[in-house]
C-alpha cells in the first residue's frame, strides 16, 4: 500500500533568490527554483518550485523576456516578505515541501503597484 504525500508548511525561507537561466533562479545553498507566472482575480501570483536541475544544465544567461518580466533577484525582508530588485514587496501566500518538493507562492503587494 502506498503511503500518503507528507504536506508540511515551512516557515524558514531562502535568504535570496538570483536568476539563474530563462524561469530559473537559485538560492543560497544553490538549490534551483523553477518560477511560473500566475494571475488569480487580478493578483499577480509567482509559483516557485524547488527543482534539482545538475548545475551543467543550467544555462547562465537569461533570456530577454525574463528579464524584462521578471525581477534579477528576490531578497527575503523581515522574514516574511521578498524585496525584488525593481523595489517591490512580494508576499509569502504560502511555502510548503511534499515528499521532496519544496513550493512557494509569492504575491505582489498592493502597495508596490504604486511605486
Amino acid at each position: 500500500m502506498a503511503k500518503p504525500p507528507s504536506k508540511v508548511h515551512l516557515t524558514s525561507h531562502p535568504i535570496y533568490l538570483d536568476i539563474s537561466g530563462p524561469s530559473l533562479y537559485q538560492d543560497e545553498n544553490h538549490r534551483t527554483w523553477l518560477h511560473l507566472v500566475m494571475e488569480t482575480g487580478g493578483d499577480l501570483q509567482i509559483r516557485l518550485c524547488q527543482v534539482n536541475i545538475p548545475s551543467g544544465y543550467i544555462s547562465l544567461t537569461t533570456s530577454q523576456l525574463t528579464s524584462i518580466t521578471m525581477p534579477s533577484w528576490w531578497t527575503l525582508h523581515l522574514g516574511i516578505q521578498y524585496r525584488d530588485s525593481m523595489g517591490r514587496f512580494w508576499r509569502i501566500v504560502h511555502h510548503v515541501k511534499e515528499d521532496d518538493t519544496e513550493e512557494m507562492i509569492l504575491e505582489l503587494m498592493e502597495d508596490s503597484l504604486d511605486m
